[in-house]
């Protein structure tokens, strides 16, 4: 394909949820062959409809969005979808077929081989851990052969193997890629551009250049517009206080105070429309469930190789202010063990009676999504308190009108920051944490870190984000692998 042909374009698109507070505004742009772009913004901004308006899942209120005649588009989402879950892989793979293909078993070795799993085409979907699913959702939308592939966070739950062999596979993929992604290293290895949607402008900007070229331009542009900003705002007070003063003298002082409040309006109207930056989260504390005995106890292991469990024998114990971080390989039994743990359907591991659990599920199950925002944070309290249950929104960018919406329609990236919400407010005595940074902007994960540092109870990680990990002081650690 020749790479200067357009293959998206948005032409004055405006999209919203709710019609009197749209997510995109006039929203223009343009996406030739065969370039690969991230698409980045705050939680919640609207990168995700930026794909489901591409993939026509979503229609436009205005404007129009063109794809190029006969163009092809796979999406890998964040989630697995539910009515998916108890599929074969081979009726996973087959639902991307209009009719049943009678070489499907080649395509799916194919693609199960580009994403690096082996599995038998008869596992269902449910047995695989997180970062497996992540890898069976990108070779869904390859085995379609896409001329645009579209990657929503394509990174979350992927160990560091996974990682790097889906940046190799990218630096070599010879389409038109668009990538949502909160994973800085990972974006800069391959993208050639940014799309920048402005949560608060509600419009797109487009960058040429690597992902870290870009943040640091915006950046700098920020601070050319405050910079001159501040001198329009020191001189249109200047002139204010001359006009304050001259208004109540009579004849020419007067009519100099009419020219002046006319120069006020000028220099307003010069005034930059600054973008503003991605706000980060306030600093908060997560309370501690005061607990004197052990909190957790951990006798044995269910560990899985080759697609087969086995339980090994380990002694561990956790009490307040001990942070325990697991790890090991994708498909391992990670997710599995803090899972039975908190649902207390594991004989080898066990939370102590009467310890409260906070538990963040990577998949957010653990959120009921028929909930609004402020009735999942009041539900943690004993007592209700309306003042607090605002506040503690306020921390974390849940504001407004989005108290009021429905937990399902948040964005990823929203759904984890009211998890963390949630636990500031249910104070419990134990945090189980299965893959915390998912969906999260890179702006507030030093925040959180220096939180969990902060908690006095028990804690329990499982993250394949290295940069993170190494901002909080584990006590304890696991590493699956060893046992097998």
């Amino acid at each position: 394909m020749d790479p200067g042909n357009v293959i998206i374009r948005f032409e004055n698109v405006t999209f919203g949820y709710d019609q009197e507070n749209p997510n995109l505004k006039e929203v223009n742009f343009s996406v030739r062959e065969d370039t690969k772009i991230t698409l980045m913004g705050q939680n919640g901004a609207g990168k995700s409809t930026i794909f489901k308006l591409i993939t026509g899942e979503l229609k436009p209120d205005k404007g129009n969005v063109h794809i190029k005649q006969g163009a092809k588009i796979g999406i890998a989402t964040q989630v697995m979808p539910k009515e998916c879950l108890d599929m074969a892989v081979c009726d996973f793979f087959a639902r991307a077929f209009p009719a049943r293909m009678y070489d499907l078993d080649r395509r799916i070795a194919d693609v199960l081989e580009a994403v690096n799993l082996a599995t038998p085409y008869d596992k269902q979907i449910k047995l695989f851990s997180g970062g497996q699913q992540a890898r069976l959702l990108l070779a869904y939308a390859l085995i379609q052969n896409p001329d645009i592939l579209l990657l929503d966070e394509p990174t979350n739950n992927l160990d560091a193997a996974g990682i790097e062999h889906l940046t190799g596979f990218l630096m070599v993929y010879l389409k038109t890629v668009l990538v949502i992604s909160h994973d800085a290293e990972f974006l800069n290895s391959f993208t050639e551009g940014v799309l920048n949607l402005d949560v608060h402008t509600k419009k797109v900007e487009k960058y040429d250049g690597n992902y870290l070229n870009v943040v640091e331009e915006i950046a700098a542009r920020v601070e050319r517009d405050r910079a001159k900003n501040a001198q329009l705002e020191k001189e249109i007070q200047d002139r204010k206080d001359k006009i304050n003063f001259f208004a109540n003298k009579g004849g020419k002082m007067r009519a100099l105070a009419a020219k002046l409040r006319d120069e006020v309006v000028e220099a307003e109207e010069n005034m930059v429309d600054v973008r503003r930056e991605d706000r980060t989260i306030r600093p908060f504390t997560i309370p501690a469930q005061s607990f004197v005995e052990p909190i957790v106890t951990i006798t044995a292991v269910k560990v899985i190789k080759d697609h087969e469990p086995f339980r090994a024998a380990i002694s561990l114990q956790l009490r307040k202010q001990q942070r325990l971080l697991v790890s090991g390989p994708n498909g391992i039994g990670k997710s599995t063990l803090l899972r039975t743990l908190a649902d207390g359907g594991d004989e080898g591991a066990a939370i102590t009676k009467g310890v409260k659990v906070g538990y963040y599920r990577q998949d957010f199950s653990g959120l009921d999504f028929g909930q609004t925002v402020y009735k999942s944070l009041a539900a943690l309290m004993e007592i209700p308190d309306n003042e607090r249950v605002h506040a503690t929104a306020a921390q974390f960018l849940l504001t407004g009108e989005t108290l009021h919406t429905l937990v399902g329609s948040l964005s990823e990236g929203q759904k984890g920051l009211l998890c963390f919400a949630r636990f500031v407010l249910q104070e419990p005595g134990l945090l189980i944490l299965d893959e915390p940074t998912n969906h999260i902007n890179f702006r507030h994960l030093p925040v959180i870190a220096d939180a969990l540092n902060e908690y006095k109870g028990a804690m329990i990680v499982v993250s394949h984000a290295p940069d993170f990990l190494n901002k909080i002081n584990f006590t304890e650690y696991l590493d699956l692998s060893t046992l097998i």
